[in-house]
Protein backbone atom coordinates (compact mmCIF):
# COMPACT_ATOMS: atom_id res chain seq x y z
CA UNK A 1 0.00 0.00 0.00
CA UNK A 2 2.87 2.42 0.67
CA UNK A 3 4.31 2.08 -2.49
CA UNK A 4 1.27 3.73 -3.98
CA UNK A 5 1.51 6.79 -1.39
CA UNK A 6 1.14 9.98 -3.15
CA UNK A 7 1.45 8.36 -6.49
CA UNK A 8 -1.35 8.96 -9.51
CA UNK A 9 -1.78 6.69 -12.27
CA UNK A 10 -4.69 7.20 -15.67
CA UNK A 11 -5.47 4.52 -17.23
CA UNK A 12 -6.82 5.42 -20.50
CA UNK A 13 -9.17 3.91 -23.05
CA UNK A 14 -9.08 4.51 -26.73
CA UNK A 15 -11.93 7.08 -27.43
CA UNK A 16 -14.95 5.64 -28.80
CA UNK A 17 -18.37 6.92 -30.38
CA UNK A 18 -21.23 6.17 -29.05
CA UNK A 19 -25.13 7.73 -29.86
CA UNK A 20 -23.14 10.79 -31.32
CA UNK A 21 -20.88 11.40 -28.00
CA UNK A 22 -17.54 10.95 -27.63
CA UNK A 23 -16.47 8.27 -24.67
CA UNK A 24 -12.77 8.57 -22.91
CA UNK A 25 -12.52 6.75 -19.74
CA UNK A 26 -10.30 7.08 -16.74
CA UNK A 27 -9.42 5.49 -13.59
CA UNK A 28 -7.86 7.75 -11.07
CA UNK A 29 -6.02 5.70 -7.57
CA UNK A 30 -5.51 8.10 -4.89
CA UNK A 31 -4.15 7.23 -1.57
CA UNK A 32 -5.24 8.71 1.77
CA UNK A 33 -4.90 8.34 5.40
CA UNK A 34 -2.84 4.65 4.86
CA UNK A 35 -5.85 3.09 2.96
CA UNK A 36 -6.85 3.09 -0.55
CA UNK A 37 -9.93 5.04 -2.48
CA UNK A 38 -10.92 4.36 -5.59
CA UNK A 39 -12.69 6.63 -8.00
CA UNK A 40 -13.57 5.92 -11.11
CA UNK A 41 -14.32 9.21 -13.53
CA UNK A 42 -16.59 8.53 -16.66
CA UNK A 43 -16.34 11.39 -19.14
CA UNK A 44 -18.67 12.10 -21.81
CA UNK A 45 -17.39 14.66 -23.84
CA UNK A 46 -18.93 16.55 -26.45
CA UNK A 47 -22.68 16.17 -25.58
CA UNK A 48 -25.54 19.23 -26.40
CA UNK A 49 -28.30 20.75 -25.12
CA UNK A 50 -30.13 21.12 -27.92
CA UNK A 51 -32.55 18.45 -28.99
CA UNK A 52 -30.55 17.94 -32.52
CA UNK A 53 -28.88 19.71 -35.92
CA UNK A 54 -30.74 21.20 -38.43
CA UNK A 55 -29.70 19.90 -41.27
CA UNK A 56 -27.84 22.02 -44.32
CA UNK A 57 -30.77 21.91 -46.86
CA UNK A 58 -34.15 21.17 -46.16
CA UNK A 59 -37.10 20.50 -48.61
CA UNK A 60 -40.34 22.44 -49.23
CA UNK A 61 -43.29 22.08 -52.11
CA UNK A 62 -43.36 24.27 -54.66
CA UNK A 63 -46.56 24.31 -57.22
CA UNK A 64 -46.54 26.81 -60.18
CA UNK A 65 -49.52 27.63 -62.36
CA UNK A 66 -49.87 29.73 -65.13
CA UNK A 67 -52.77 32.65 -64.97
CA UNK A 68 -53.17 31.97 -69.15
CA UNK A 69 -55.24 29.05 -69.57
CA UNK A 70 -54.30 27.52 -72.97
CA UNK A 71 -57.24 27.11 -75.67
CA UNK A 72 -57.17 24.41 -78.50
CA UNK A 73 -58.74 25.16 -81.39
CA UNK A 74 -62.29 24.48 -81.94
CA UNK A 75 -65.47 25.04 -84.03
CA UNK A 76 -68.66 26.58 -84.09
CA UNK A 77 -72.10 24.70 -83.53
CA UNK A 78 -72.41 24.97 -87.17
CA UNK A 79 -69.06 23.87 -87.90
CA UNK A 80 -68.63 26.80 -90.36
CA UNK A 81 -65.91 28.54 -88.42
CA UNK A 82 -62.51 27.37 -86.52
CA UNK A 83 -61.56 29.88 -83.90
CA UNK A 84 -58.07 29.88 -82.64
CA UNK A 85 -56.45 32.56 -79.65
CA UNK A 86 -53.19 34.00 -79.72
CA UNK A 87 -50.93 36.79 -77.88
CA UNK A 88 -48.43 36.29 -80.80
CA UNK A 89 -48.17 39.09 -83.70
CA UNK A 90 -48.36 36.06 -86.14
CA UNK A 91 -49.72 32.56 -85.61
CA UNK A 92 -51.30 31.01 -83.22
CA UNK A 93 -50.46 29.78 -79.65
CA UNK A 94 -54.08 29.30 -77.76
CA UNK A 95 -53.24 31.44 -75.01
CA UNK A 96 -55.92 33.39 -73.27
CA UNK A 97 -53.63 36.69 -72.07
CA UNK A 98 -53.39 37.06 -68.25
CA UNK A 99 -54.19 41.01 -67.83
CA UNK A 100 -56.52 43.50 -69.38
CA UNK A 101 -54.79 44.49 -72.68
CA UNK A 102 -57.70 46.58 -74.21
CA UNK A 103 -58.84 48.18 -71.22
CA UNK A 104 -62.25 46.76 -70.99
CA UNK A 105 -62.23 45.92 -67.22
CA UNK A 106 -61.84 42.11 -68.38
CA UNK A 107 -59.30 40.31 -66.43
CA UNK A 108 -57.48 38.50 -69.51
CA UNK A 109 -57.71 39.42 -73.33
CA UNK A 110 -56.44 37.53 -76.55
CA UNK A 111 -56.68 38.08 -80.12
CA UNK A 112 -59.28 35.83 -82.34
CA UNK A 113 -58.93 34.27 -85.40
CA UNK A 114 -61.74 32.81 -87.35
CA UNK A 115 -61.44 30.92 -90.23
CA UNK A 116 -63.77 30.12 -92.72
CA UNK A 117 -64.00 26.29 -93.45
CA UNK A 118 -65.43 26.46 -96.84
CA UNK A 119 -63.67 29.41 -98.18
CA UNK A 120 -60.61 29.79 -96.20
CA UNK A 121 -61.20 33.32 -95.11
CA UNK A 122 -59.55 34.69 -91.69
CA UNK A 123 -61.48 37.27 -89.54
CA UNK A 124 -59.43 38.42 -87.37
CA UNK A 125 -60.33 39.92 -84.16
CA UNK A 126 -59.85 40.18 -80.38
CA UNK A 127 -61.31 39.41 -77.29
CA UNK A 128 -61.50 40.37 -73.09
CA UNK A 129 -62.79 37.91 -70.74
CA UNK A 130 -63.21 37.48 -67.27
CA UNK A 131 -61.28 33.63 -65.74
CA UNK A 132 -63.38 32.22 -62.26
CA UNK A 133 -61.80 33.74 -59.42
CA UNK A 134 -64.16 32.50 -56.64
CA UNK A 135 -64.19 28.94 -54.76
CA UNK A 136 -61.30 27.91 -52.62
CA UNK A 137 -62.80 24.47 -51.20
CA UNK A 138 -59.81 23.47 -49.06
CA UNK A 139 -59.55 26.70 -47.55
CA UNK A 140 -55.73 27.38 -48.87
CA UNK A 141 -56.15 30.88 -50.17
CA UNK A 142 -55.86 30.07 -53.86
CA UNK A 143 -58.72 29.84 -56.36
CA UNK A 144 -59.79 26.68 -57.29
CA UNK A 145 -59.85 27.63 -61.12
CA UNK A 146 -56.03 27.38 -60.87
CA UNK A 147 -55.52 23.98 -58.95
CA UNK A 148 -55.35 21.21 -60.48
CA UNK A 149 -56.54 19.44 -57.58
CA UNK A 150 -59.62 21.39 -57.47
CA UNK A 151 -62.86 21.02 -59.59
CA UNK A 152 -64.53 23.93 -61.79
CA UNK A 153 -67.97 23.07 -62.18
CA UNK A 154 -70.28 25.05 -64.77
CA UNK A 155 -68.61 28.39 -63.66
CA UNK A 156 -70.32 31.64 -65.92
CA UNK A 157 -68.13 34.42 -66.69
CA UNK A 158 -68.42 37.41 -68.74
CA UNK A 159 -66.67 39.01 -71.54
CA UNK A 160 -66.85 41.26 -74.60
CA UNK A 161 -65.38 40.44 -78.45
CA UNK A 162 -64.90 42.36 -81.79
CA UNK A 163 -63.92 41.12 -85.49
CA UNK A 164 -63.75 42.39 -88.21
CA UNK A 165 -66.67 41.52 -91.04
CA UNK A 166 -68.17 39.65 -88.55
CA UNK A 167 -69.59 41.97 -85.72
CA UNK A 168 -68.96 43.29 -81.92
CA UNK A 169 -71.20 41.89 -78.54
CA UNK A 170 -70.66 40.22 -75.40
CA UNK A 171 -69.50 37.29 -74.72
CA UNK A 172 -70.74 34.93 -71.98
CA UNK A 173 -68.55 31.86 -70.97
CA UNK A 174 -69.33 28.36 -68.55
CA UNK A 175 -66.30 27.00 -67.31
CA UNK A 176 -65.80 22.88 -66.14
CA UNK A 177 -62.88 21.41 -65.59
CA UNK A 178 -62.61 18.05 -63.39
CA UNK A 179 -60.73 17.64 -60.42
CA UNK A 180 -56.45 16.06 -60.89
CA UNK A 181 -57.21 16.95 -64.43
CA UNK A 182 -55.45 19.74 -66.15
CA UNK A 183 -58.39 19.48 -69.03
CA UNK A 184 -61.28 21.17 -68.79
CA UNK A 185 -64.34 23.10 -71.38
CA UNK A 186 -65.38 26.45 -71.93
CA UNK A 187 -68.38 27.01 -73.40
CA UNK A 188 -68.22 30.11 -75.54
CA UNK A 189 -70.98 31.96 -76.86
CA UNK A 190 -69.88 35.06 -79.13
CA UNK A 191 -73.50 37.25 -79.33
CA UNK A 192 -74.33 38.41 -82.65
CA UNK A 193 -77.44 40.15 -84.07
CA UNK A 194 -76.75 39.52 -87.62
CA UNK A 195 -75.62 36.30 -88.01
CA UNK A 196 -76.95 35.08 -84.94
CA UNK A 197 -75.03 33.84 -81.58
CA UNK A 198 -71.81 31.48 -82.45
CA UNK A 199 -70.87 29.19 -79.58
CA UNK A 200 -67.67 27.28 -79.33
CA UNK A 201 -66.96 24.38 -77.06
CA UNK A 202 -62.87 24.82 -76.84
CA UNK A 203 -60.91 22.48 -75.04
CA UNK A 204 -58.95 24.45 -72.60
CA UNK A 205 -55.53 23.41 -70.29
CA UNK A 206 -54.54 24.21 -66.87
CA UNK A 207 -50.43 24.35 -66.88
CA UNK A 208 -49.22 23.82 -63.28
CA UNK A 209 -45.88 22.44 -62.19
CA UNK A 210 -44.94 20.75 -58.94
CA UNK A 211 -41.89 19.44 -57.34
CA UNK A 212 -39.50 20.06 -54.56
CA UNK A 213 -37.34 23.13 -53.59
CA UNK A 214 -34.37 22.13 -51.74
CA UNK A 215 -33.35 25.21 -49.98
CA UNK A 216 -30.43 26.13 -47.33
CA UNK A 217 -32.16 28.60 -44.05
CA UNK A 218 -30.11 31.84 -43.72
CA UNK A 219 -30.61 35.03 -41.86
CA UNK A 220 -31.23 37.17 -44.81
CA UNK A 221 -30.90 34.90 -48.00
CA UNK A 222 -32.57 31.91 -48.74
CA UNK A 223 -31.01 29.79 -51.56
CA UNK A 224 -32.16 26.75 -53.08
CA UNK A 225 -32.93 24.87 -56.14
CA UNK A 226 -36.47 23.73 -57.54
CA UNK A 227 -37.36 20.47 -59.71
CA UNK A 228 -40.83 20.91 -61.11
CA UNK A 229 -42.52 18.54 -63.03
CA UNK A 230 -46.04 19.43 -65.56
CA UNK A 231 -49.10 17.96 -63.79
CA UNK A 232 -50.60 15.23 -66.15
CA UNK A 233 -47.31 15.41 -68.50
CA UNK A 234 -44.50 14.08 -66.29
CA UNK A 235 -42.51 13.99 -69.88
CA UNK A 236 -41.90 18.28 -68.96
CA UNK A 237 -39.88 19.77 -66.15
CA UNK A 238 -38.35 22.87 -65.14
CA UNK A 239 -35.61 23.07 -62.52
CA UNK A 240 -32.61 25.88 -61.45
CA UNK A 241 -31.75 27.90 -58.68
CA UNK A 242 -33.54 29.98 -56.86
CA UNK A 243 -32.79 33.09 -54.22
CA UNK A 244 -35.14 34.96 -51.81
CA UNK A 245 -34.20 38.25 -49.93
CA UNK A 246 -36.09 38.87 -46.87
CA UNK A 247 -37.15 42.31 -46.42
CA UNK A 248 -35.62 43.64 -43.66
CA UNK A 249 -39.16 45.45 -42.24
CA UNK A 250 -40.60 41.71 -42.01
CA UNK A 251 -38.29 38.77 -42.78
CA UNK A 252 -40.10 36.26 -41.52
CA UNK A 253 -42.67 37.02 -43.55
CA UNK A 254 -41.76 38.80 -46.77
CA UNK A 255 -39.49 37.61 -49.20
CA UNK A 256 -38.10 39.37 -52.46
CA UNK A 257 -37.68 36.58 -55.44
CA UNK A 258 -34.39 37.16 -57.19
CA UNK A 259 -34.09 37.26 -61.08
CA UNK A 260 -32.51 33.57 -62.53
CA UNK A 261 -32.75 31.62 -65.04
CA UNK A 262 -33.89 27.92 -65.39
CA UNK A 263 -34.05 25.14 -67.76
CA UNK A 264 -36.71 23.39 -68.97
CA UNK A 265 -36.67 19.59 -71.01
CA UNK A 266 -35.72 20.86 -74.21
CA UNK A 267 -32.85 22.00 -72.41
CA UNK A 268 -33.58 26.42 -73.32
CA UNK A 269 -32.88 28.56 -70.93
CA UNK A 270 -35.75 30.63 -69.51
CA UNK A 271 -35.38 33.52 -67.51
CA UNK A 272 -37.29 35.56 -64.75
CA UNK A 273 -37.09 38.50 -62.77
CA UNK A 274 -37.99 39.39 -59.17
CA UNK A 275 -41.30 39.52 -57.55
CA UNK A 276 -42.73 39.80 -53.83
CA UNK A 277 -43.32 36.46 -51.87
CA UNK A 278 -45.42 36.74 -48.77
CA UNK A 279 -46.48 34.56 -46.29
CA UNK A 280 -50.08 33.48 -45.88
CA UNK A 281 -51.60 34.35 -42.50
CA UNK A 282 -54.23 31.85 -42.77
CA UNK A 283 -51.86 28.87 -43.73
CA UNK A 284 -48.71 29.97 -41.64
CA UNK A 285 -46.70 26.83 -43.43
CA UNK A 286 -47.56 28.64 -47.03
CA UNK A 287 -46.05 31.37 -48.86
CA UNK A 288 -47.15 32.86 -52.27
CA UNK A 289 -45.97 35.43 -54.98
CA UNK A 290 -46.29 36.16 -58.96
CA UNK A 291 -43.90 34.45 -60.88
CA UNK A 292 -42.67 36.24 -64.00
CA UNK A 293 -40.95 34.67 -66.86
CA UNK A 294 -39.44 36.49 -69.91
CA UNK A 295 -40.70 33.92 -72.27
CA UNK A 296 -42.28 31.10 -70.64
CA UNK A 297 -41.92 29.15 -74.61
CA UNK A 298 -38.99 30.40 -76.27
CA UNK A 299 -40.30 28.39 -79.52
CA UNK A 300 -42.70 30.79 -80.22
CA UNK A 301 -42.59 34.59 -81.91
CA UNK A 302 -43.08 36.40 -78.98
CA UNK A 303 -42.87 36.38 -75.49
CA UNK A 304 -46.01 34.52 -74.00
CA UNK A 305 -47.34 32.29 -71.24
CA UNK A 306 -45.09 35.34 -68.66
CA UNK A 307 -46.91 35.44 -65.66
CA UNK A 308 -47.70 32.66 -62.83
CA UNK A 309 -48.28 32.15 -59.27
CA UNK A 310 -45.81 29.97 -57.50
CA UNK A 311 -47.12 28.30 -54.29
CA UNK A 312 -43.96 27.03 -51.71
CA UNK A 313 -45.42 25.06 -48.27
CA UNK A 314 -42.45 24.59 -45.88
CA UNK A 315 -43.51 22.35 -42.78
CA UNK A 316 -40.35 22.14 -41.30
CA UNK A 317 -39.82 24.10 -38.01
CA UNK A 318 -36.34 23.17 -36.16
CA UNK A 319 -36.84 25.27 -32.88
CA UNK A 320 -40.97 25.10 -33.48
CA UNK A 321 -41.80 28.29 -32.95
CA UNK A 322 -44.67 28.46 -34.97
CA UNK A 323 -42.02 30.09 -38.12
CA UNK A 324 -40.89 27.76 -41.00
CA UNK A 325 -37.52 26.96 -41.44
CA UNK A 326 -37.49 28.75 -45.13
CA UNK A 327 -37.80 31.77 -43.36
CA UNK A 328 -36.99 31.52 -39.92
CA UNK A 329 -33.27 32.47 -38.54
CA UNK A 330 -31.05 29.47 -38.81
CA UNK A 331 -29.77 28.00 -35.85
CA UNK A 332 -27.24 29.39 -34.18
CA UNK A 333 -23.59 27.60 -34.41
CA UNK A 334 -23.19 25.16 -32.04
CA UNK A 335 -20.28 24.55 -30.14
CA UNK A 336 -17.28 21.79 -30.91
CA UNK A 337 -17.59 19.07 -29.11
CA UNK A 338 -15.48 19.97 -25.97
CA UNK A 339 -12.23 17.85 -24.98
CA UNK A 340 -11.68 17.16 -21.39
CA UNK A 341 -9.17 15.63 -19.36
CA UNK A 342 -8.41 15.21 -15.21
CA UNK A 343 -5.93 16.55 -12.66
CA UNK A 344 -5.92 15.58 -9.03
CA UNK A 345 -4.68 17.25 -5.77
CA UNK A 346 -5.21 16.02 -2.49
CA UNK A 347 -8.38 17.88 -2.18
CA UNK A 348 -10.02 18.38 -6.38
CA UNK A 349 -9.79 16.71 -9.52
CA UNK A 350 -9.33 19.50 -11.41
CA UNK A 351 -11.62 18.89 -15.09
CA UNK A 352 -9.59 20.74 -17.86
CA UNK A 353 -12.83 21.40 -20.52
CA UNK A 354 -11.27 22.32 -24.14
CA UNK A 355 -14.07 23.87 -25.95
CA UNK A 356 -15.27 27.54 -28.11
CA UNK A 357 -14.87 30.31 -25.45
CA UNK A 358 -18.62 32.01 -24.57
CA UNK A 359 -20.13 29.23 -24.75
CA UNK A 360 -21.89 27.75 -22.01
CA UNK A 361 -20.63 24.29 -20.46
CA UNK A 362 -22.80 22.20 -18.15
CA UNK A 363 -20.82 19.40 -15.83
CA UNK A 364 -23.02 17.16 -14.61
CA UNK A 365 -22.42 14.24 -12.42
CA UNK A 366 -24.04 10.69 -11.71
CA UNK A 367 -23.25 7.43 -9.45
CA UNK A 368 -24.13 4.43 -11.87
CA UNK A 369 -24.62 4.38 -15.36
CA UNK A 370 -26.54 4.14 -17.35
CA UNK A 371 -27.62 6.97 -15.54
CA UNK A 372 -31.86 8.62 -15.20
CA UNK A 373 -30.82 11.32 -13.17
CA UNK A 374 -27.37 13.63 -13.92
CA UNK A 375 -26.87 16.27 -11.79
CA UNK A 376 -25.65 19.58 -12.47
CA UNK A 377 -22.15 20.41 -10.17
CA UNK A 378 -21.31 23.50 -12.04
CA UNK A 379 -22.09 25.72 -15.37
CA UNK A 380 -19.15 27.90 -16.54
CA UNK A 381 -19.22 30.40 -19.56
CA UNK A 382 -16.01 29.71 -20.83
CA UNK A 383 -13.38 32.43 -20.78
CA UNK A 384 -10.48 30.64 -21.82
CA UNK A 385 -9.51 27.58 -24.15
CA UNK A 386 -8.53 25.31 -22.30
CA UNK A 387 -10.16 26.11 -19.24
CA UNK A 388 -10.04 24.58 -15.41
CA UNK A 389 -12.99 23.45 -13.60
CA UNK A 390 -12.93 22.26 -9.71
CA UNK A 391 -14.60 19.13 -8.58
CA UNK A 392 -14.94 17.90 -4.95
CA UNK A 393 -13.54 15.02 -4.09
CA UNK A 394 -15.96 12.01 -3.36
CA UNK A 395 -16.10 9.21 -0.79
CA UNK A 396 -18.37 7.80 -3.03
CA UNK A 397 -16.40 4.10 -4.53
CA UNK A 398 -17.53 5.51 -7.94
CA UNK A 399 -18.86 8.83 -9.72
CA UNK A 400 -19.25 9.50 -13.28
CA UNK A 401 -19.15 12.73 -14.88
CA UNK A 402 -19.87 13.94 -18.07
CA UNK A 403 -20.28 17.53 -20.09
CA UNK A 404 -23.23 18.99 -21.83
CA UNK A 405 -21.94 22.66 -24.25
CA UNK A 406 -24.27 24.81 -26.02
Amino acid sequence: MSSAKNQVSFLRRASRWRRGEKLTAARVHQSRCGFAIKTHALVIAGMFLAVGIAPAAETAHARMYCFSPRFQQSEDQSSLFTMDLTTLSSGANGELGFGDFFATGYSHSTFLILTDQLFGDQYNGAMALDVPTGGDANGNTYPDFFEVAQPVNAIATSGAYNISGIGSGSVSASWSRNARSQFGVCVLTLKNSSFGNLVFTPTFELIEYAGPLSYTPGLNIVSGTVTLTQTGNPANQIWGRVQFVKVSTDRFNMLNLQPGAWTNSALQTITFTNDLFLRVASWPTNYGGYFDFADWDPNTTDPDYVSWGMSIDDTNDFNHNGIPDFSDDPPAALPRRPLLSFALTSTNLFLTIHGDVGHQHQVQETLVLPATNWQTVVTVTLTNDPQSVPLPLSAARAKFWRVQAQ
